[in-house]
């Protein structure tokens, strides 16, 4: 609150701005919400350098000692209108659509919604305090947040591909997704099947006439492409005997076939730039210097470490660990009046990009870490109050949160002992 008082002092009026694409709704309005001036300016966010000088004079005239500028966090243009106003020295703060939202339906029964009415709205919720201060990236940082949205493309893409192809084989050749207890992790089931497509044209019975031998020795040359030393013989096997399954819709074996030899093509090229994202990743990370604090903390990879700051950004502009669980939505949202308990459930709130990174760094922390192992543990088997798999792997992810802003913020690796809650014994020497 104070930095947010500093930044909407009694003395500035306040602009607020509805963004649109061609069309900018400015109203300049003291902390009563009475408007001293209004206008449109029919232009693009990047030409409101004119519309911010405008506003500063009419706040000056009207006794302002200057201005502050206010609106919701539309697309780019938000960070376009934030660049132009620290160029002029004005502070600039930002209103939730949420809380715009609310305030709509609250103030006016109608629901009316108009651009000069908002503009009207965001400079009152401003006044109110309800906004916040946009996240200031510097260049490391904004390239990390760029790079955190292309990882995540990348999995959507990658993720896509693998449900495809398994859908695909479900409808023509559904025995071969038996050959191998994981397809799709194993480098020798996607090595032959890469074969199978590519060679027979939906013809199974010509990969069966080159016999296990000649079989054999196709996938080991796909797998020594992929970068693999040596084929499952087990899962090669099972393959070859799938090709005399006659499951599966025959009529479109061919089409789908070709289809999923284009599939397999999109996922190595998806996989393939996924890699190279993560690498960059990481060498941001070590140009902030926080690889080593954040690997500190066991079962967190650079990657995964990289992908949560990604979406957090600097986390020493938050004040408390709290604040960054609520910032993912994993706080839990309590409901309770007089004798009323009702259940807890999380808020679901914040950014959605940055709980998914959470969540998937708990896999590997509860493989290595013994603290949440074991705190995993008892929340799934304690007597009172247990809780299932999904809500103990939820818990443990907003620990991770918790742990990385402390390590991060006081620039010290992770104790294992603080972080179960323990003290550390310090070792005081005789005098």
């Amino acid at each position: 609150m104070t930095r947010l008082r500093a930044a909407v002092p009694v003395g500035h009026a306040i602009v607020g701005i509805d963004l649109a694409d061609r069309k900018q709704m400015v109203v300049v309005t003291d902390h009563d919400s009475k408007v001293l001036a209004r206008r449109t300016f029919r232009v693009k966010a990047w030409d409101l350098g004119a519309a911010l000088d405008w506003a500063a004079e009419r706040a000056a005239k009207a006794g302002f000692e200057g201005a502050t500028v206010a609106c919701e966090p539309t697309g780019h243009r938000w960070q376009v209108l934030g660049q132009l106003a620290a160029d002029r020295g004005m502070p600039f703060v930002c209103v939730q659509p949420a809380a715009s939202a609310y305030a709509r339906r609250s103030e006016d029964l109608t629901l009316d919604k108009t651009d000069d009415k908002d503009a009207v709205l965001i400079a009152r919720l401003t006044a109110q305090l309800i906004c916040y201060l946009p996240e200031p990236l510097d260049e490391t940082w904004a390239r990390l947040r760029h790079l955190g949205a292309r990882r995540e493309q990348l999995i959507e893409e990658h993720v896509a591909c693998v449900q495809q192809v398994r859908d695909l084989l479900e409808c023509v050749w559904p025995a071969v997704l038996d050959a191998a207890k994981q397809p799709f992790k194993s480098t020798t089931w996607v090595a032959a099947l890469t074969v199978v497509v590519g060679r027979d044209g939906g013809d199974l019975s010509r990969t069966r006439r080159l016999g296990p031998a000649r079989f054999e020795a196709a996938v080991r040359r796909e797998v020594a492409r992929r970068g693999k030393a040596r084929p499952c013989l087990r899962i090669v096997h099972r393959l070859f005997i799938a090709l005399t399954d006659p499951a599966g819709v025959s009529t479109q074996r061919v089409a789908i076939f070709e289809r999923i030899a284009w599939v397999l093509q999109d996922w190595d090229h998806a996989r393939s730039r996924l890699v190279d994202v993560e690498a960059r990743m990481v060498t941001v990370l070590d140009l902030l210097g926080l690889t080593v604090l954040a690997t500190s903390i066991d079962g967190l990879s650079p990657v995964g470490a990289a992908a949560i700051l990604a979406e957090t950004g600097d986390l020493t502009r938050f004040t408390s660990a709290r604040a960054v669980v609520k910032h993912a939505g994993l706080a839990p949202r309590e409901r309770k009046s007089g004798a009323f308990t009702g259940r807890a459930r999380l808020s679901g709130a914040g950014r959605p990009r940055l709980r998914v990174a959470a969540w998937r760094a708990v896999w590997g922390c509860l493989q290595t870490n013994r603290v949440y192992a074991a705190r995993y543990r008892h929340l799934t088997t304690r007597e009172s109050n247990r809780l299932t798999p999904t809500q103990a792997q939820t818990a443990v992810a907003g620990a991770i949160l918790r742990q990385l802003h402390y390590v991060i913020t006081h620039q010290q690796a992770w104790d294992p002992a603080v972080a179960a809650h323990g003290t550390r014994q310090l070792e005081v020497a005789a005098a």
